[in-house]
């Protein structure tokens, strides 16, 4: 059944046809959206709510006139079903669709255009028909470094989602291939999963999710148990992981605009507590989020009189020099420049701003950038030996990397002029062989006048 087999015809006629060859896929059965089947797709996972989906797609009117066609345009459409962004016919029919299928849907105006259609295109309370093709799926990615992948199995309620410092109740269910190596209820922090023993994806995905939510994680190493594996789990190192994980409830914690500048200062000590035990446990990203409280909090703050000031200031800076610390640690090595270039901004002479950026400037082999922090670094303290042994190390590291330099120019230039002296000993017999063609053609030519000239 192809919609040229039918169209045009009536909203009436429309749905007697549909209903007779395929099915109401619509969650109230209430006939706002019909699919007939045109080409099974491959037997396996169908699209969750979140995934991002390619189709291809031809939009018509129950006339006839066709009104979109990404096939002729050659482009694939994408987008996350389920989350709104596009039809309601799409998100409902999608989601019932397998990878390869092809389907018609016939889509009431409730779930398409609505009362108001679409401006020359498509009149009010219209039934639109497409035919589409469903080209491919996977799951939200929910970090840029693609290390979180969301599949929403049951979709949450509302619109509110918890934050940073949240108490969170859950259902956990931890896979590494087939094997489940974690089930439990449990209640946490939001930002101190760590101390349950929970991943750090679980507790960077609460943010995403909604009360009542049901979804699949799938974890990297580094946002699962990382290189260090999780042996009273029997996860070795450098596994990747798969949580399912169902949001039960939550009370989210006040956000910074919520709180005086009193409760902030309240639970800064805290917070900053808490980081330095993370990083003193080697838990570089949790320290990370602790830090970025402390900032978000108090960088907008300037307190009543100079004694409070000069505490926020003292807070603000050291939460910027302890996230560069822990950015080096995790060879994320701008962030780490980013963060002494704050302090610096305030602090121009601050020897732990100077040399920790000098560090990340070596790490970058940016070597002169790193050399003038280090040099700064003696000025404000000449017996920073840290700093005298960097320098110094920045010197040979200089001195390598020209020579290195040396090198590859050196093989650069003798391979070009390899190549030239090939290239000139190719045109000269290029040259010969030309000439040579050339006397020969002479020669033909001489004999040929000679046997057509009379004798």
């Amino acid at each position: 059944m192809t919609t040229d087999q039918f169209l045009p015809m009536d909203d009436k006629s429309a749905t007697a046809v549909f209903a007779a060859n395929g099915i109401d896929v619509t969650p109230r059965k209430d006939q706002g959206v019909f699919k007939v089947v045109r080409r099974q797709g491959l037997d396996g996972d169908r699209p969750m709510i979140g995934d991002k989906v390619t189709v291809h797609y031809t939009g018509k009117l129950l006339t006839g006139k066709k009104f979109d066609c990404s096939w002729e345009r050659k482009e694939p459409f994408c987008f996350n079903v389920g989350k709104g962004q596009v039809l309601k016919a799409w998100d409902i029919g999608v989601l019932s669709m397998q990878r390869g299928e092809v389907c018609t849907l016939l889509c009431k105006p409730d779930y398409a255009y609505g009362p108001t259609g679409n401006p020359d295109k498509i009149p009010p309370n219209s039934s639109v028909v497409f035919e589409m093709e469903l080209l491919n799926f996977e799951g939200e990615i929910l970090t840029a470094d693609g290390g979180i992948m969301r599949r929403i199995k049951v979709k949450g309620e509302g619109y509110s989602n918890p934050n940073d410092g949240a108490t969170v109740d859950v259902h956990l269910e931890g896979r590494c291939g087939d094997r489940l190596f974690d089930c439990r209820d449990v209640s946490f922090i939001v930002g101190q999963g760590e101390d349950k023993g929970i991943p750090l994806g679980v507790d960077r995905a609460m943010d995403k999710m909604q009360r009542g939510e049901c979804c699949l994680l799938y974890l990297k190493p580094k946002y699962g148990f990382g290189s260090e594996g999780k042996p009273e789990y029997k996860v070795g190192p450098d596994k990747e992981i798969v949580y399912e994980v169902t949001l039960k409830n939550f009370k989210r914690a006040k956000e910074s605009w919520e709180m005086d500048l009193n409760e902030k200062l309240d639970l800064v000590s805290g917070v900053k507590t808490k980081g330095n035990q993370y990083f003193k446990a080697g838990r570089h990203h949790q320290a990370v989020i602790q830090y970025q409280r402390i900032i978000s909090w108090l960088e907008l703050e300037c307190g009543t009189g100079m004694e409070q000031h000069k505490k926020i200031q003292d807070y603000v800076l050291t939460a910027h020099l302890n996230l560069a610390l822990c950015f080096l640690r995790l060879k994320e090595f701008s962030q780490a420049v980013d963060n002494c270039n704050k302090v610096i901004e305030h602090d121009e002479s601050n020897e732990k701003a100077l040399y920790r950026r000098g560090e990340a400037r070596l790490l970058r082999n940016e070597y002169s950038l790193a050399m003038a922090d280090f040099q700064k670094v003696l000025e404000v303290n000449p017996s920073n030996r840290a700093a005298r042994a960097q320098l110094s190390s920045c010197q040979s590291k200089m001195k390598e990397h020209q020579e290195q330099e040396k090198k590859i120019y050196a093989n650069m230039f003798q391979k070009f002029a390899e190549r030239d002296s090939k290239t000139g000993r190719m045109k000269r017999r290029k040259d010969e062989s030309t000439r040579g063609s050339m006397n020969g053609d002479v020669g033909i030519k001489r004999r040929r006048r000679s046997q057509d000239c009379p004798s």
